[in-house]
């Protein structure tokens, strides 16, 4: 190589513009014997030592002032293992040639990478402490085809990007490097000089730790130990079982009162999980944990999509939390946002220049509701990490499944657009095809890798299908958020009682399509902020009214069919909006008893009554578990339904939405018969009138409601009822 070449190569080397640093870094055969070289700024005196005998074989010449030195081994002409002797200010320190290792990517991980269906592409992506060769160290790999050069910079380099350039793998655009020394908690990023000749620091797309805002680096630390789902975890995910969950914003469910600051995650083990026990739920769900630089944001853009945050302590401090939460009984759902993400410029925005994971054209890669970006579903690189990532929550900490939020921002192209601010598909048409294929594809891989696991359709449009299988049509959700019959409960109960008669058909209506998918009744977060008020807030009349309202309001949607959500609050009737950045007005249950422990004993209740009896959960989604009773009584507002179990036993629920007190009220049932109160939301125990049937209800052979046996008992007013058939 003459002087000429070895001066441009180097001048590339040191500006970054040398793609292929192996390919003249390391030790090389070369025409003038066994040449090494090597890249190493600051250093005064290197030596070329045989790692088997310890034995100095050359000393290397400095051929550059920038850090280059090189030099040939004497007597020796087939390569061996070696290690570089280097003095940096007086102080001689032995270390590994990175250029010394070979390819990382093994040939089936390179060609499923490629391919868009490696199962567990963190296994290969990444950051990974690794021994190879006898040598400690962290083998580093990062998706960016289109850079010109980049490095892996960090702790172990001093951040210079001259020190670690990588390996281009061309034939699926990833670059790696085995980094000797790069050792566990060390935080790093990827220097890329991007396509336009840029220089950009990015974190690592699948780091499994990163700092916290305003910070960003990520971190080195070795992925998770798998763990098991047990079949008890699996049963209670089941359509069949009851599913009660407790909604929650890690960072301000509680506080600490002296300085207003988050509760730790071992903490919240101690303090929520027994809570949520205590309470009656069978499931947490917790608002995104994904690292995320922006605190308004609750997590929904995340920048750290294999990261828990670290705003509440360690990942391994996350994953005894969910350990606790299991230890109690309590399955945990994640909130997962693979819709979109921020454009912080140290994440995944132009990664390499291009938009590498968005779309290039603002129609289709841009949220114009949430200022985000969106995911080019269709590019097998993206719609893989997405994927991989969904798995690597469940096999990697216990989740037991995925809310998927914002599904109908996916499925549509025109969401939330006017005319000619979208691009429609290949077909002219306005569904996301390659996001319905994303979606579609990560429920099959997680219905056969991760059985028992679930995950849970935000989606708020009638899209055909989303908890029905892919097979059918459908997007492979096991549940869907039922937003409509929200809206109309809701619309509902903030009216003033006098004029309920008029909009009796929002009560009634969710039944006509209760079985076209599998639902969750949601009363969530998003209820109880930008202005909507709390739930309490919602509901008309004084301040007795309001309580009696959203007591009734309670009964009947945990009478209703489908599985329950409640955020955090909603269970002790929080009269203020939620605010994120303080805690939940604990205070309200404190000093005298009030209308507020009455709430809370009532959602306490309604819990344990729920999960105690078949028929109030076995058919949720079988038109055999559900039957009206009394479904047309307009003038008074008044409801009847039986709810069924697979065995035949009855559970009726009878709600009154007016203030008046209902005397002999009758309603055909089903057969002869005695019925027993099993919880009544007008208890004084609730706080309520304390008005009822002492205890139980029997029929009469009196027809009524086109039924030969009927019954005629007292209707408290705003009051759900729940009476149980003896047997």
């Amino acid at each position: 190589m003459s002087e000429l070449t070895d001066r441009r190569l180097i001048n590339e080397l040191i500006s970054g513009h040398y793609a292929d640093p192996f390919s003249f870094l390391g030790m090389h055969q070369t025409e003038s014997g066994l040449e090494v070289r090597a890249m190493l700024p600051d250093a005064t005196e290197v030596w070329v030592i045989e790692t088997n005998t310890g034995r100095k074989c050359a000393q290397l010449e400095c051929l550059d002032s920038r850090g280059f030195f090189h030099g040939v081994v004497p007597r020796r002409k087939n390569p061996f293992r070696y290690q570089l002797a280097v003095t940096w200010h007086g102080q001689q320190n032995l270390i590994d040639d990175a250029y010394r290792f070979g390819p990382l990517l093994a040939e089936m991980d390179s060609w499923l990478l490629a391919e868009g269906t490696h199962l567990r592409p963190y296994e290969t992506m990444g950051a990974h402490a690794d021994v190879i060769d006898g040598v400690i160290g962290t083998r580093f790999s990062v998706w960016a085809p289109n850079a010109q050069r980049v490095s892996v910079v960090g702790d172990f380099n001093f951040w210079d990007g001259r020190r670690h350039p990588m390996r281009f793998r061309q034939e699926i655009g990833v670059w790696e490097l085995f980094v000797p020394g790069a050792i566990h908690g060390q935080l790093y990023k990827f220097e890329i000089i991007d396509l336009h000749g840029q220089l950009r620091l990015k974190a690592d797309p699948y780091a499994f730790e990163a700092q916290m805002r305003p910070d960003s680096a990520s971190m080195i630390c070795g992925i998770p130990p798998k763990t098991e789902m047990p079949e008890a975890r699996r049963r209670a995910n089941d359509f069949d079982q009851p599913i009660s969950i407790y909604e929650v914003h890690l960072g301000s469910w509680r506080r600490h009162t002296d300085n207003n600051f988050w509760l730790s995650y071992k903490e919240l083990a101690e303090q929520l999980v027994p809570y949520a026990k205590e309470m009656g739920f069978t499931h947490l769900e917790l608002m995104p944990i994904n690292e995320h630089p922006f605190d308004g944001s609750w997590g929904y853009q995340p920048t750290g999509m294999y990261a828990p945050t670290r705003r509440f302590g360690t990942r391994d401090d996350f994953r005894n939390f969910v350990a606790a939460a299991h230890e109690a009984g309590l399955n945990v759902l994640l909130d997962w946002v693979p819709g979109h993400f921020p454009s912080d410029d140290f994440a995944l925005a132009k990664f390499d220049g291009t938009e590498l994971y968005e779309h290039g054209d603002p129609r289709e890669g841009y949220h114009q509701d949430w200022n985000t970006l969106i995911y080019n579903f269709g590019r097998r690189e993206v719609s893989n990490y997405l994927a991989g990532n969904a798995l690597y929550w469940i096999e990697r900490f216990g989740i037991d499944g995925l809310r998927v939020d914002a599904v109908a921002s996916m499925i549509y192209r025109d969401y939330s657009r006017a005319e000619g601010e979208w691009v429609p598909n290949h077909l002219g048409g306005r569904e996301n095809l390659e996001a319905i294929a994303f979606l579609r594809y990560t429920n099959r891989t997680l219905g056969s890798a991760a059985p028992g696991s679930v995950t849970v359709a935000e989606e708020s449009t009638d899209f055909p299908g989303v908890s029905r299988p892919p097979e059918m049509g459908g997007l492979g959700f096991w549940y869907k958020w039922n937003l409509g019959w929200m809206h109309d409960t809701l619309d509902y109960m903030k009216l003033d009682p006098v004029h309920r008669k008029h909009h009796h058909n929002n009560l009634t209506f969710g039944m006509l399509y209760n079985s076209t998918e599998n639902f969750v009744l949601p009363l969530s977060h998003d209820e109880v902020v930008h202005g909507k008020k709390s739930i309490l807030d919602r509901m008309p009349g004084d301040a007795w009214q309001k309580f009696a309202n959203l007591r009734a309001y309670y009964g009947w949607m945990f009478g209703f069919p489908g599985k329950k959500l409640l955020f955090m609050g909603n269970e002790f009737a929080q009269g203020k909006e939620w605010n994120h950045d303080v805690s939940l007005d604990w205070h309200l249950l404190e000093g005298h008893d009030n209308w507020h422990n009455g709430v809370q004993r009532l959602v306490r209740d309604l819990n344990h009554t729920y999960r105690a009896h078949p028929a109030l959960y076995q058919l949720d989604f079988d038109p055999m578990g559900f039957e009206w009773l009394v479904v047309d009584d307009f003038e008074n507002s008044v409801f009847v339904f039986v709810r069924r179990d697979r065995e035949g036993n009855e559970l009726m629920v009878v709600s009154n939405f007016t203030p008046v007190t209902r005397e002999n009220y009758r309603f055909g049932v089903t057969g002869a018969g005695s019925w027993r109160e099993v919880l009544n939301t007008d208890s004084s125990h609730y706080h309520g009138s304390n008005a009822g049937n002492q205890g139980a209800i029997h029929s009469d052979p009196q027809p009524s409601h086109n039924r030969e046996h009927s019954v005629s008992m007292t209707l408290p007013p705003l009051s759900t009822v729940w009476l149980a058939r003896e047997a």
